[in-house]
């Protein structure tokens, strides 16, 4: 079973300024709560128990309120990046935290209810390097296009590797959940800045390695831009997240 897992939370947040000129985007709240506590929630109802979170912009805010992690059940430790390193830069440079055994990678800005522990089984089933949870959208381009074969494998993102025929792929887009095994650190450049989908993941493919995607319409709020903020702080209030475990009557579609 995953027992670690890695927070993305150095970004900007430029698109929600200026409340993110004062407040880092990870803790905007959402339904009485920064966003963050609800991310780690998700965690750790999936069976996680390590945490490596990244900070950059106003990262000391994160720090002091989240601590150690012990109040969420959980051991929290910290990435701190100079400068900051994008996606795939910020999770090479967690790899002495992160250790050699597989691990998850989530938003700090966004969310899935859907079961941590069932895509974890499909990862370890398949055997892959990478699973993706994917989801269908009909502004699936706009995120950057992860297209599926008929067996759930990925083929390509954001159209790369570019020599792969589409013709017969599934479109979906990726709201942000990875399960990765340590040997990802091996196609990753240190100290670099670079992001994993549009760099690390079609070098792998190139390469032949499999990435599993995880097609499922379970729901998903982003907190983004401030149109995303208001409806995420709308959905959590009415009706919030509930994270099942996996059982024999889950299912994904």
């Amino acid at each position: 079973m995953i027992r670690r897992a890695m927070v993305l939370a150095a970004g900007r947040g430029t698109r929600l300024a200026p409340l993110t000129d004062r407040l880092p985007k990870p803790l905007a709240p959402v339904a009485g709560r920064p966003m963050l506590e609800h991310v780690l929630g998700f965690l750790r109802a999936g069976g996680i128990e390590e945490v490596v979170i990244n900070l950059f912009h106003l990262g000391h805010l994160i720090e002091e309120a989240i601590g150690d992690g012990r109040r969420f059940g959980l051991r929290v430790r910290y990435s701190r990046e100079q400068p900051i390193r994008d996606t795939g830069g910020g999770i090479k440079a967690a790899e002495p935290l992160l250790g050699r055994e597989p691990f998850v990678v989530v938003n700090a800005d966004s969310l899935l209810e859907l079961s941590l522990r069932e895509i974890i089984a499909v990862h370890e089933t398949r055997g892959a390097l990478v699973t993706l949870a994917v989801r269908p959208d009909a502004e699936a381009a706009r995120y950057g296009l992860v297209e599926l074969d008929a067996d759930d494998r990925v083929r390509r993102i954001a159209g790369q590797p570019a020599e792969v025929d589409p013709r017969g792929l599934r479109p979906f887009m990726f709201p942000g959940l990875h399960v990765l095994e340590p040997a990802i650190f091996d196609w990753m450049d240190a100290g670099q800045a670079f992001s994993i989908t549009r760099v690390t993941y079609p070098r792998i493919l190139r390469a032949g390695c499999l990435v599993v995607g995880y097609p499922t319409t379970a729901r998903w709020l982003t907190i983004d831009t401030p149109e995303g903020l208001a409806a995420a702080d709308r959905e959590l209030t009415r009706a919030p997240f509930r994270f099942p475990e996996a059982g024999p009557d889950d299912s994904h579609s």
